[in-house]
């Protein structure tokens, strides 16, 4: 049924760091866009702006002590000399923790919230420090994290910020400090990241569109194989058998830039084609699968006949899958939030297993057997989907999937 070969030459080809809006993820792309014109099919690219940072200097001192240290993106600049203020450990942001924080640095626990930001910026603090990594990491064989707040943060107001690894955060608090001294410059900008879309036209109903989706970016330091070059080949495994087997439906193929930034490929594409989203009857998105040790889940921001239909899928066919309903955080989620009944298939490595966003994600968790049994149920699914006589899924975004996206599109904050 899939070309497994074929697949695992394409993973090895695109598993490469390919950062949301750089030379590399357009390489990819182009990649993509290879692979595609071999089936004779013309796709295109979709360009849309993403936030661009380069960090000049980033540096931390406690009590004179330099600590190493990233700059946190896109939080702005201080002078040239920096900031130092009285240091205070705020833990998680608690009311309590921010009783008096007014023009002094904090130092919180791991990343920046949004919920956190905004009471710092109404506070009026003068820097943050944010934590990566554990107090295990071996510091020769990890990478401190990079990391950037994105608009919904900045637009309350910009702190300068830096993040140092959850080891010397502790010996930081040890040691009882009194002041912190933050120098970051950065030059903050926009780049251009893009979508790789082609389309199948239906032979029956080709007014009713489904969207295929997965992101094609990865993050700092890692090759994303599993996050989620495994995806993108797998929709790529769909495009293939679909060229050989035409669907009824019209079929439309979306590799997403940017995912890791924010969904903004996703993003983008439900934005640029708003006015013909009316024709799309649904979703089917792939983060993630192939690895290993794992389990298959479906994540379904659509009405609970959807979970349903799914979990008796799996036990017909004989693949075990675990089905909810709920929003999941890829390129499924704007096109519910959009009204667009959706999906994600994913195939999650248990505690222990292949690890994400880091250096080590590489191909060697992946194996040919389980992507191919991940990706036969996804097939399996959408074959179903696309020959049915009258679409199965209704195009109703339930209340409670309304609020699930709300919550997560910080439109309302969560009890």
């Amino acid at each position: 049924m899939f070309d497994v070969n074929r697949a695992f030459s394409l993973l090895e080809k695109i598993s490469f760091e390919r950062l949301g809006g750089s030379k590399e993820e357009l390489k990819a792309a182009e990649i993509l866009m290879e692979e595609i014109k071999k089936e004779g099919v013309e796709p295109h690219l979709e360009e849309f702006e993403v936030d661009y940072s380069e960090i000049k200097v980033a540096k931390l001192f406690v009590d004179d002590k330099e600590i190493p240290c990233t700059g946190i993106k896109m939080s702005g600049s201080t002078l040239e000399e920096g900031i130092e203020k009285d240091l205070v450990y705020i833990e998680e942001g608690l009311d309590v923790n921010l009783i008096d924080v007014e023009d002094k640095i904090v130092l919180l626990n791991g990343r920046m919230m949004l919920k956190t930001y905004k009471k710092l910026v109404e506070k009026k603090v003068a820097g943050f420090i944010a934590l990566g990594g554990s107090v295990y990491d071996d510091l020769d064989n990890t990478d401190l994290d990079e990391m950037a707040i994105r608009k919904v943060m900045y637009e309350n107001g910009k702190i300068p910020g830096v993040c140092i690894r959850a080891i010397h955060a502790e010996e930081i608090i040890l040691s009882n400090p009194k002041k912190a001294k933050i120098i970051l410059i950065q030059e903050e900008g926009k780049a251009t990241s893009r979508n790789v879309v082609c389309e199948i036209k239906g032979s029956v109903y080709p007014n009713q569109k489904i969207a295929l989706t997965a992101h094609y970016d990865s993050v700092r330091f890692s090759s994303g194989a599993y996050d989620n070059a495994s995806g993108s080949v797998g929709i790529m495994e769909l495009f293939h058998h679909f060229v050989k087997n035409p669907p009824k439906r019209t079929l439309v193929f979306i590799w997403c830039g940017s995912e890791e930034m924010g969904l903004l490929g996703s993003k983008a594409y439900c934005e640029t084609h708003k006015e013909e989203l009316k024709d799309f009857v649904f979703c089917l998105n792939i983060d993630m699968i192939g690895v290993v040790l794992g389990k298959e889940i479906a994540c379904c921001t659509s009405e609970m006949a959807l979970v349903n239909y799914i979990d008796y899928l799996g036990k017909e066919i004989g693949i075990a899958i675990s089905a909810k309903q709920g929003v999941y955080s890829s390129d499924s989620t704007p096109f519910a939030d959009n009204g667009v009944p959706s999906v994600s298939f994913a195939r999650i490595s248990p505690q222990g297993g292949a690890k994400i966003h880091s250096r080590l994600d590489v191909i060697d968790h992946l194996d040919k057997n389980s992507f191919s049994s991940s990706l036969t149920i996804m097939n399996e699914f959408i074959v179903r989907m696309d020959n049915s006589k009258v679409f199965p899924v209704s195009r109703v975004i339930p209340d409670n999937m309304k609020l699930e996206l709300d919550y997560y599109n910080f439109r309302k904050e969560r009890p």
